[in-house]
């Protein structure tokens, strides 16, 4: 195991799939005895899936004949000085924004995006909890559909994600469908979030992906004090159920859930 001083560069090396694979080891010891670093390392995860998401469908759209006529320094004469000065500072940071997520997540692969190689079962898991720390959070925008609308959200999100996403029933552990909404994962590839809340207004949420080739369960934290998710990856797909419960009842209600899920896909 190679053994070296470690930084916060390494943090996004390792993220972006960079960091050399004799390396690894040595790397997450050093992750788990930095409680600050670790903390770091499940922010930037976060916010790289909130760029995601607030980016997906935009990147590949081509740049507007205006914008590139002003980098190209072909700008029409007499813009208007407040338009102008508005258009250079959304400019300035359209280029910071991109340039600094395109080196963010260069060299990202496999099923969640989190660019660690052979690593899926920790993949899945990261991304799921990075949405639901994102998406559990939102008031008025957790879902794009509601559970008003179950069967379209079902058929919308099967359709979407490549296999059959069934919402689980999860009433008899206390929850209830809030509705779900569509993610990037990987990529090119899909993920359908299921999000749920309980009488006390605790949400929890199901992530499900097509993309998995391994098989692996288990549960997995970014953090010591950070949501919790229990994941399974089988039979192409891949799914982790993301909580802040205690670990037996989150454990519980994934077995429901993952059960359900798995009588679906199979139906």
């Amino acid at each position: 195991m190679t053994r070296r001083d470690f930084s916060e560069r390494d943090i996004h090396m390792a993220l972006d799939g960079e960091l050399p694979a004799e390396e690894r080891l040595a790397y997450d010891a050093w992750l788990e005895a930095n409680p600050e670093m670790r903390a770091k390392s499940a922010r930037y995860i976060a916010d790289r899936a909130a760029l995601r998401a607030a980016l997906a469908g935009v990147m590949d759209e081509p740049v507007p004949a205006r914008l590139k006529a002003t980098v190209l320094g072909e700008a029409p004469a007499r813009t208007p000085a407040w338009r102008s000065r508005w258009w250079l500072s959304a400019a300035a940071a359209a280029v910071l924004m991109v340039g600094g997520f395109g080196g963010y997540v260069a060299g990202i692969g496999g099923i969640g995006g989190i660019g660690r190689s052979g690593e899926s079962d920790d993949q899945l898991a990261e991304q799921a909890i990075a949405a639901h720390v994102i998406y559990a959070a939102e008031k008025r925008h957790a879902v794009e559909v509601p559970a008003s609308d179950k069967d379209h959200l079902q058929t919308w999100l099967s359709n979407r994600v490549g296999l059959k996403v069934v919402a689980p029933d999860l009433a008899a552990e206390g929850f209830e469908l809030i509705g779900g909404r569509l993610l990037p994962s990987g990529e090119h590839g899909k993920a359908a979030m299921l999000l749920y809340e309980d009488a006390k207004g605790e949400r929890i949420s199901l992530f499900v992906t097509a993309e998995s080739s391994e098989t692996a369960k288990g549960t997995y934290s970014a953090e010591a004090d950070g949501p919790e998710a229990v994941y399974w990856l089988d039979k192409g797909y891949g799914c982790a159920v993301v909580g802040s419960l205690p670990r037996e009842r989150l454990s519980d209600v994934a077995k429901s859930a993952y059960g359900q899920l798995l009588a679906g896909i199979s139906s």
